[in-house]
């Protein structure tokens, strides 16, 4: 066994309370701690990638215990992309709120900041579904504690909102895993795929509402309608680099349904059929065009790249739900762009409000870096609205041509481009807003920007999301094998099963 697959899970573990209660009173050494900790998280998961890039399915057996029996982690492409995604952001989000000084507003930040990444990289890592109800709680957990990180009475109603939706969805969770344990006696991921398929007739209807109930949990997480309204409230009203941080768990959801509903439910399994897609396709539709029209109509900044991220997960969940390998390429390719592209958002967006004392789209005085700021905002708005040349037209390109076999293309192509037209005349309104429209400074104003920041390191660590932007337009071709690679290994779960159970 390759005892690197649990590296990602057990780090953030220890330095997580090991930062919570030796280091509490020192923040130098909480930042050197957690920084570190972070670094080694991102090599180790460019170590686990490149393992994974090669097509063999590692499988990691906690206690040595076999499948279906023992708790298993299983490495394969898509995890792999899944831990270095959330890595890497984590490492970007992490300086920005250290040199912003966001991480000094409160106490215990850097040991919920590796909760969280303790989680959402098991979730990525499981083969087991209870332990995957599991890494979502701890993850949930940690991300109560960010979301009212710094205080405020905003914060904590939207907090509450959060809390009473996760918790919904982890007590239907609960119900889904007892049906399906109850029916086919596993949870194992691989060994219920083979299960599923040997169902009698008299338990295929119970398997189908467990089913359901999956697909709702995992719709939850990733903010689908009608299920989406927590996500703007949250989101726009959370610390920004926690927000930032946040763009990767709408992402463990579409991670969720890829990983089930093509392993375990997939659309040739006759017990469920085509169900998860004739019901995420009209959600995902209205999702986007529940996201566009908050981007077009939102008051304030951090308002605005709430519903922008609405639109993204729309995107993504519209590729997932055809359940073809080259739509799950193209959702693949999207969901890498567009969690950098959120989160690079999210940070300019704190940057304005840093240097103008607010975030509301409306006239106010020239700002500190007022031209540096208003290019990042231009070069993030094409990327999130998905404007040429930057990857997020490729991405929306290729999840329009995976649409071109689907009974539903006119509506997926009418929604697309609608919605993005509608996204670039909001970010056009909001960007004249706030840097064109210049009005003489009063005394609010003044009140306002004597809280402005004159730093200049944040704004040099809100370009690193933006330069991987970049990087994703340049390395286009290279990204678009793997997803593509990846893709078809996640419709082909004969490899995944027989690495998990073995040959037989």
């Amino acid at each position: 066994m390759n005892h690197w697959i649990i590296a990602p899970v057990v780090l953030p573990a220890i330095l997580a309370p090991l930062i919570a209660w030796v280091m509490r009173h020192d923040m130098t050494l909480a930042r050197v701690f957690s920084v570190a900790g972070t670094v080694a998280l991102v090599v180790i998961s460019i170590g686990l990638f490149a393992i994974a890039a090669s097509g063999d399915v590692s499988v990691y057996k906690l206690g040595n215990w076999d499948a279906p029996f023992g708790i298993v982690l299983v490495l394969d492409r898509l995890s792999a992309l899944m831990v270095l995604l959330t890595t890497s952001l984590a490492l970007m989000v992490l300086i920005y709120a250290i040199v912003s000084e966001w991480d000094s507003r409160g106490r215990h930040f850097h040991a919920l900041f590796q909760f969280l990444l303790m989680g959402v990289t098991g979730a990525f890592l499981t083969g087991d579904a209870f332990n995957l109800f599991v890494f979502f709680e701890v993850l949930l957990i940690a991300s109560y504690g960010l979301m009212i990180f710094g205080g405020g009475g905003m914060r904590l109603r939207a907090g509450l909102q959060y809390v009473v939706m996760n918790l919904a969805g982890s007590s239907l969770f609960l119900v889904a895993l007892g049906t399906i344990y109850a029916v086919t006696g596993t949870l194992n991921i691989a060994d219920l795929a083979l299960k599923v398929q040997e169902l009698p007739v008299e338990d295929v209807a119970l398997i189908r509402v467990a089913a359901m109930l999956l697909m709702i949990v995992f719709a939850i997480k990733a903010a689908l309608f009608p299920v989406q309204f927590w996500l703007p409230a949250t989101y726009a009203n959370a610390p920004a680099p926690v927000a930032a941080m946040f763009a990767i768990m709408t992402k463990v959801g579409a991670y969720a349904i890829l990983r089930f509903f093509t392993t375990v439910f997939g659309p040739e399994v006759s017990a469920t059929g085509s169900m998860a897609a004739d019901w995420l396709l009209p959600a995902a539709l209205i999702t986007i065009v529940i996201g566009a029209s908050g981007v077009l109509g939102a008051k304030r900044l951090m308002s605005l790249a709430a519903f922008a991220v609405l639109t993204s997960m729309g995107t993504v969940m519209v590729a997932i739900s055809m359940f073809t390998p080259d739509a799950a390429m193209a959702a693949l390719y999207y969901i890498i762009h567009s969690t950098f592209a959120a989160a690079a958002l999210f940070l300019v967006a704190d940057l304005v409000m840093a240097n103008r004392g607010h975030d509301g789209i409306r006239m106010s005085p020239v700002m500190a870096r007022s031209g540096l700021i208003s290019g990042l905002f231009f070069v993030v708005a094409i990327a999130v609205a998905g404007m040429p040349p930057l990857a997020g037209f490729l991405g929306k390109l290729l999840v329009l041509e995976a649409a071109q076999t689907n009974t539903n293309m006119v509506w997926i192509w009418t929604v697309i481009l609608v919605s993005s037209l509608v996204m670039v005349v909001g970010f056009a309104r909001a960007g004249s807003m706030i840097f064109w429209n210049i009005q003489e400074a009063d005394e609010t104003d003044e009140a306002e920007a004597k809280t402005a920041t004159t730093s200049a390191l944040p704004v040099a660590a809100a370009m690193a999301p933006i330069a991987v932007l970049v990087l994703l337009a340049v390395f286009g071709g290279p990204l678009t094998e793997f997803t593509q690679a990846t893709a078809e290994q996640l419709f082909t779960p004969v490899e995944y099963i027989s690495a998990v159970l073995g040959a037989e």
